[in-house]
């Protein structure tokens, strides 16, 4: 296979709109057009309930580790020398997967999630200690102030300092770590103005209803 047609594949993967066809399946409506309008799960959890927004999270969570275990070892021999080769293959495919995720072109490139369910799918087939801690982040910071936007956020950040501890300042790993954390941040900007103006609604209340936006 073809690198390119690899990564096409990868970003067709990641386009996949799971969040938009619960919505549809279960309810019948569009979740762009409900809560926070986001296809992630937490918007999901918001409108569905919670079975369908681990549906969500786990088929999201696919659509980025798939693409990396599976298509570098398709490829042409000529195009994956070495393992360096085949693990900078491997981020591009989880790059694109992403990208897909965040602008689905079955859905004409409207909408889409922020990435945080998919990159950690990426991560975790990648490098799965700085995955997990990571995750454990986000697991604290969502559990302590129940918003999962704030877990979302400072996951994101923990992200490039445990790959440099694990994987190392030059590697792949922690560039592309880098730059998908920066991503990911900059996709809940408006989250963040709204923490800033401490008018972000938590995410699950004393009740155990669900809130937020995210």
């Amino acid at each position: 296979m073809h690198p390119l047609l690899a990564l096409v594949l990868a970003y067709v993967t990641g386009s996949f709109p799971s969040a938009y066809l619960a919505g549809r399946a279960i309810k019948g409506v569009d979740l762009r057009t409900m809560g926070s309008g986001n296809l992630g799960a937490t918007n999901v959890y918001r409108n569905l309930g919670a079975p369908a927004a681990i549906a969500v999270l786990l088929l999201d969570a696919l659509k980025g580790a798939l693409p990396v275990a599976l298509l570098p070892g398709l490829l042409a021999a000529r195009f994956v020398p070495g393992e360096t080769a085949a693990l900078g293959w491997a981020l591009a495919f989880g790059v694109a997967a992403i990208l897909g995720h965040a602008k689905p072109i079955f859905l004409l490139w409207r909408g889409g999630g922020k990435g945080v369910a998919t990159a950690s799918g990426v991560f975790a087939v990648i490098a799965p200690v700085g995955f997990l801690v990571s995750f454990l982040v986000f697991l604290l910071v969502a559990w302590r102030t129940r918003i999962v936007s704030l877990g979302s956020i400072l996951s994101a950040a923990a992200l490039p300092p445990a790959l440099v501890l694990t994987e190392g300042p030059r590697s792949p790993v922690f560039l592309a770590g880098c730059a998908i954390s920066i991503f990911v941040i900059w996709s809940h900007r408006k989250n963040i103005a709204r923490l800033r103006q401490g008018t972000e609604p938590r995410t699950f209340n004393t009740a155990g209803k669900a809130g937020g936006s995210t």
